[in-house]
């Protein structure tokens, strides 16, 4: 009853944990012929932290990442628009944690491999598509002969071959206008540490967080930025590829006089040793992910715009429910379908919400009726409204404190299958 996984990212790897915890077999196919440390930072949301821990990788994450604890907006001239505690220190079971991606999904390699074996992952295995029938699924890979399972999960990416295969006439990701550039920097932390802070509006903004701890003798650490601009979509930069590397003299000047009291953000972009450029794209919700024993997941299902550092996370909570289903359900398409119809409304809700209604959007809110200049936020719109818009989120996010301290666990304890 093997189950054939198409992508070595987040998302695959998480579920090859998940299905060696319940104790079903699978492969997974990553066209990569090396996984690498590759990206930049990310952020986990205390549900997805959860089910890591009961994965067991506690520690593990607490070596590679940092315990957020704060999360603020701020107006174009630095002003605080709203500061918020994270993780523990907002009352949560679980922390928050800011991590390298290359980082994290090495180690849940490593952990797949050490518990699973190393045959587990096949490495230079491109999916190109599928085939599905009443009692198996067939995965077909480039130059390789096809490998027929009981079940495909994709889990390969915004570019999906899975994907393309299920809808031929949806074309390329959606791009929008807005450019990404990301890189890391060493710099002071702000704010005492453990703060995720982001400043702007619709038009210009810059995120920023650190990702590793600060070295006691020189006051640095390891500090993730995004800086983002908005320029018109027909100039034509449609490269979905977040590992080009990037001339800092194409936005630098943009941000010249963006130098807060505590952060100078001119400082933090030449302190890169390399910077990446990507377009801010997603794609439009599918009204279905799952054709009988195959489905989607993760950017493959609901690729989004990068906003309410929600992305990672919900490719964890979708291998968790993977596994949820099949306890449920057995190794079956039923699995798939209940999946389905447990995640894709909420995905659907929160990739809708991140075009324009996300938890940011206070920062245009607040260049439109003040220009970002203001002594007491209070003044420009009330902190009871502020904490209504922040709350909402959390909740069509499915990372509410309350719901989720009260839920019980997605895959009880010591659960198996059979």
């Amino acid at each position: 009853m093997t189950i054939l996984i198409a992508g070595g990212g987040i998302a695959g790897l998480t579920l090859g944990l998940t299905l060696h915890q319940i104790g079903v077999p699978f492969r997974i196919f990553e066209a990569s012929r090396e996984i690498r440390p590759l990206g930049v930072g990310i952020n986990l949301q205390p549900n997805a932290v959860r089910e890591l821990f009961d994965l067991g990788l506690e520690s593990q994450l607490d070596a590679i990442g940092v315990k957020t604890r704060q999360y603020g907006f701020y107006s174009r001239l630095g002003r605080p628009i709203w500061e918020e505690p994270r993780g523990t220190w907002a009352g949560y079971a679980w922390p928050q944690y800011s991590v390298h991606r290359g980082r994290l999904q090495m180690l849940l390699l490593e952990e797949l491999l050490g518990r699973a074996g190393r045959d587990c992952v096949v490495t230079g295995a491109r999916v190109t598509g599928f085939e599905g029938a009443a009692d198996r699924a067939v995965l077909h890979l480039e130059g390789r002969e096809a490998v027929a399972g009981e079940l495909i999960v994709a889990a390969d990416g915004i570019h999906s071959a899975i994907r393309a295969q299920m809808v031929p006439e949806e074309g390329p990701p959606i791009w929008g206008g807005a450019i990404l550039w990301r890189a890391t920097s060493r710099a002071a932390p702000f704010f005492g540490g453990g703060a995720m802070a982001l400043a702007g509006h619709d038009s210009q903004r810059i995120v920023a967080y650190p990702i590793g701890p600060t070295d006691p003798e020189t006051g640095l650490a390891e500090i993730n930025w995004i800086a983002e601009l908005r320029t018109d979509p027909g100039e034509g930069w449609r490269k979905e590829d977040w590992n080009r590397a990037a001339d800092i003299n194409d936005f630098l000047p943009a941000f010249a006089d963006w130098r807060f009291d505590w952060l100078d953000v001119p400082a933090l972009i030449r302190g890169a040793a390399e910077v990446f450029e990507y377009p801010m794209v997603d794609r439009d919700p599918l009204p279905r992910w799952t054709y009988g024993g195959v489905s989607l997941m993760g950017d493959a299902a609901h690729p989004t715009y990068p906003v309410g550092s929600n992305g990672a996370s919900q490719a964890v909570i979708d291998a968790r429910m993977i596994g949820a289903s099949l306890l449920a359900h057995g190794v079956t398409p039923e699995a798939l379908a209940a999946y389905e119809a447990e995640v894709r409304p909420v995905t659907t809700g929160v990739g809708l919400a991140n075009r324009g209604s996300g938890p940011d959007a206070i920062l245009q809110r607040v260049e439109d009726l003040c220009g970002g200049d203001f002594d007491d936020i209070e003044q420009v719109i009330p902190r009871a409204d502020l904490a209504a818009h922040a709350a909402r989120y959390k909740a069509l996010a499915g990372f509410s404190v309350e719901a989720l301290n009260a839920r019980p666990r997605l895959i009880p304890q010591g659960a198996r299958l059979g």
